[in-house]
């Protein structure tokens, strides 16, 4: 039976091990969701259920310190962003709690003929949230908040690597007052997920991870005719086409790359920039990213800690490796020390690669040198991934015709790291399917109940 573990990357060390749930368990947390469901989505009202959610955005910033040390632990995250990624997803669960009213009212339909209509949003159900080890408060918290504010109850199945902040969300809910079975953390297997996914209590499934992840989940939620919001990979191009500042464009982009150690599904990775600031972007941009400082995660000056484990340190490795074997320039960086891995980047690679098309999910920055405006929108579409990207121009003409363009499901435009509970989270092609955060997260696992009524 598979083991949920705390290991410590910067280490190697085994820290603590959660043994995975039985059957029985698994029986009973699909139970006692189901019971809350019934009972519950229909006596509690929106206020009631924006006031316990409130309670759950307070114990997030009470319990900061003790929150953000665990996923520090848990997936080697520098503290300080550890720190934000907490704060972050305290605002996220206190905005579903200030719209909980907004995004249950009726709404009024205008109508041809006499009399009224409306539509009702009503709860699913259970949902399964399969969530990953990278955000470990964040991507729990834009999954949970809306659902919980429209009346669902969650299942949650966190990352193996992430038992400690799994069990540590699971006591915000039940501390803040949450009735039994609203917010249920289960420690299953894969093949547990499975059975939950197929089981007729469970309406639907949301699941944030990898390609493969999501494939397999999307199909077995269509085995069972469940409906499933998918939040995948991506590949975002930094799109550099003109700019009054290099020096605080270069900062834009290192700082769009190293976040979350350079292991966020919508980070920079491709850079795309103009002929005639391509030398200068390279130049400072590796000279940006090779000082920027790998060490202890815990300590004050660290910029990049270790990756979240050794496979996914070697893994890493691995492809760019194959990368430089196939004819790309390694700039800097690229050797591996244990889990721990530099800032490196990357030149040369062209559409023959694989290193073209995959997502490099680590601190690796790839520099691509192009003619003009219509050439970087080629290469910023020649990826199976459509999450975010980002477009630095001085035109603001340029900047919406090419935002336009760019197939993805979010552009910012001459800014980075500018997420916010407000702004909707979700891409196209191979990045996703749905949407979370800001109000459209609302609309993913819900009834939008019709009601007409005749004169």
């Amino acid at each position: 039976m598979t083991d949920y573990a705390v290991v410590n990357p910067a280490t190697g060390e085994t820290l603590a091990t959660y043994p995975a749930f039985t059957d029985a368990q698994i029986e009973a947390a699909i139970a006692a969701a189901d019971r809350a469901h019934r009972d519950w989505a229909r006596t509690s009202g929106a206020g009631e259920r924006a006031d316990l959610l409130r309670r759950v955005a307070q114990l997030h910033r009470e319990r900061r310190d003790e929150l953000a040390a665990i996923i520090v632990r848990e997936m080697g995250k520098p503290l300080a962003a550890a720190e934000g990624e907490v704060d972050f997803a305290a605002d996220i669960t206190e905005f579903y709690a200030d719209n909980a009213l907004a995004i249950t009212r009726d709404q009024p339909i205008d109508i041809l003929g006499e009399g009224t209509a409306v539509i009702r949003k009503a709860p699913l159900g259970v949902l399964l949230g399969i969530m990953p080890w990278n955000f470990p408060y964040y991507q729990v918290a834009r999954f949970a908040a809306p659902n919980v504010a429209l009346g669902n109850t969650i299942l949650l199945k966190h990352a193996p690597q992430c038992p400690e902040s799994a069990a540590a969300i699971e006591a915000m809910y039940r501390d803040a007052g949450f009735p039994e079975g609203v917010y249920v953390n289960v420690y299953a297997t894969n093949e547990q997920a499975a059975t939950i996914i197929a089981d007729p209590r469970v309406q639907g499934v949301s699941v944030t991870g990898s390609e493969r992840a999501g494939a397999a989940v999307a199909e077995q939620a269509g085995r069972h005719l469940k409906k499933v919001a998918l939040e995948l990979g991506g590949s975002d191009p930094f799109i550099l086409l003109s700019t009054d500042d290099i020096d605080a464009a270069v900062r834009a982009a290192v700082d769009a790359r190293l976040d979350n150690n350079g292991q966020s599904c919508n980070a920079a990775k491709r850079f795309i920039v103009v002929d005639d600031l391509y030398d200068t972007f390279v130049e400072r941009f590796t000279a940006t990213m090779a000082d920027s400082a790998l060490g202890d995660p815990f300590a004050d000056d660290t910029v990049i800690g270790p990756l979240s484990s050794l496979t996914a340190a070697e893994r890493l490795d691995e492809q760019v490796q194959k990368a430089i074997a196939g004819g790309a320039t390694l700039v800097t960086g690229g050797t591996r020390d244990g889990a721990y891995y530099p800032a490196t980047v990357l030149t040369g690679v062209t559409p023959e690669m694989d290193a073209y098309r995959e997502e490099f999910f680590g601190p690796v920055g790839v520099v691509y040198r192009v003619a003009d405006e219509e050439e970087a929108i080629a290469v910023a579409n020649g990826t199976p991934f459509g999450l975010g990207s980002y477009v630095f121009t001085t035109d603001p003409e340029q900047a919406q015709r090419v935002a336009d363009r760019i197939e993805a499901g979010m552009v910012y435009v001459n800014l980075v790291l500018a997420d916010s509970p407000e702004l909707p989270f979700g891409g196209v092609k191979r990045s996703g399917t749905s949407r979370e955060m800001g109000l459209l997260a609302a609309d993913e696992f819900v009834n939008k109940k019709l009601i007409r009524v005749g004169p």
